[in-house]
Formats: structure tokens, C-alpha cells, sequence
């Protein structure tokens, strides 16, 4: 059942990779790593939230949001999907509705996302929440090549095919989300700070990311199950 639509506009997907054993550290019991050509993944992944609304509602919410996101697996289920390390969104209401609904690691953050003449698009975050730790982000990306859909098996189609989400309070949560297949472009970026690492206990990266960039894509999401 459908419970939300959106929309996710704007999108860039930075990614580094990392030891898997860094990873499995820090997942909740339940979840293991889930890997492409042996190595785990940590993306920061920001976009402009557009029309946020309950299904059959004509007018939503919008507002930057970005995310810290890992890759995993259920062994039980065999379902691969997101593990969230944390989502900060400049939206008061939608933040409150997200940790109480669904159960996801949000946080408040004053967010600004600009698009200069040239294409060329500028992130920027500050986390605000109460109680958190202390994140900042500031990044400016643009797409470098031609839109193209990633095919199976590809480590595009890893690192954004990805139709399910897990999240662990007093025991562990799966929600599914849908959408087309992403339409993506290779991109450059220019982060110039990024502590969203460190603020989930992770040293921060020394490479630079892979990085791809989508205009955008309709989402839809139902609730949450146990698991």
C-alpha cells in the first residue's frame, strides 16, 4: 500500500569505497554487508524533496535533504537494500513525521540547494537537531556526460537500484519504496566540507568519490514491517 509520493529532484550520488568490516561495524544485529567487486560502499546522497505528500493529497511539502547511506543485506530474507546512517532534511514537520512514522535516523539541518546559470548545482548543510552530532556538508556538482539507465549487475545498478530500505529501533524494520528505473549521468564534484562521516563514526574518507547525477525521478513509499 502506498502510503507517500514524492518527488527527488536534483540528485547527486557521491560514493566511496570502503572495507566491508568498516561497515559491518557499525550496522545494527540483523544486517550484513552487502558488496560489489569485494568492496562495501558509503554515498552521500543529497536532492531537493519536491511534492512530499500522503498518497491522494493534491499538494506536498518541499525541501532539501541529504543522506549517509550503506549497502546491505537480510540473511534471512535475502532482500538487499539501504541502511540509513543518517538523513537530514530542512523541513521541521517532515523530520518529526520520518523518526516517528518510520523510524529513520533524521535530523534538522538548515539546507540551501542553488543552480548557477552555467548548471552547475551547490549543496550546503548544517545540522541543527537538538542533541545530534554536529554535521556540516557544502558541495557543488554537475553532470559531465549523457543520462543512460545502469545496467544489471553494473556497479550503477548497485549503488542506486535499490527498492527497499532497513532501519532498527527495539528490533529491526523494512519499508519498500517504487520508481522507474534511474536515468543517471556521470558528474564532478567539488565537496568542500563534509563531516557527515565522522558525525556517524567513520573516519573520514581519503579519495574522492564516484560520483552521478539524476534531474530526477517519482517516487512512491509504502510502511514499515518487521523483520
Amino acid at each position: 500500500m502506498d502510503l507517500l509520493r514524492m518527488r527527488w529532484d536534483d540528485v547527486v550520488f557521491a560514493h566511496w569505497s570502503v572495507d566491508p568490516e568498516t561497515v559491518a561495524a557499525q550496522l545494527p544485529d540483523g544486517l550484513d554487508v552487502a558488496t560489489h567487486g569485494g568492496d562495501a560502499w558509503l554515498g552521500v546522497v543529497g536532492f531537493v524533496m519536491s511534492g512530499i505528500r500522503p498518497s491522494g493529497a493534491p499538494l506536498g511539502r518541499s525541501f532539501p535533504e541529504l543522506n549517509l547511506r550503506t549497502y546491505v543485506t537480510h540473511p534471512t530474507t535475502g532482500g538487499r537494500g539501504v541502511y540509513f546512517f543518517s538523513l537530514d532534511a530542512a523541513d521541521l514537520l517532515g523530520v518529526s513525521i520520518a523518526r516517528r512514522g518510520f523510524r529513520l535516523p533524521y535530523f534538522r539541518a538548515e539546507m540551501r540547494h542553488t543552480r548557477d546559470r552555467d548548471g552547475t548545482m551547490t549543496l550546503r548543510s548544517r545540522r541543527t537537531h537538538t542533541d545530534a552530532p554536529a554535521a556540516r556538508f557544502d558541495a557543488s556538482y554537475r553532470p559531465t556526460g549523457e543520462a543512460f539507465t545502469p545496467d544489471s549487475g553494473s556497479l550503477e545498478a548497485f549503488l542506486t537500484e535499490n527498492y527497499r530500505f532497513y532501519t532498527a529501533g527495539s528490533r529491526l524494520y523494512a519499508g519498500d519504496i517504487a520508481h522507474e528505473p534511474w536515468s543517471i549521468a556521470g558528474a564532478t564534484a567539488t565537496i568542500r566540507s563534509n563531516t557527515l562521516w565522522s558525525a556517524s563514526g567513520f573516519e573520514p574518507p581519503d579519495s574522492d568519490p564516484i560520483v552521478h547525477y539524476s534531474s530526477g525521478i517519482d517516487v512512491t513509499a509504502g510502511g514499515l514491517d518487521a523483520v
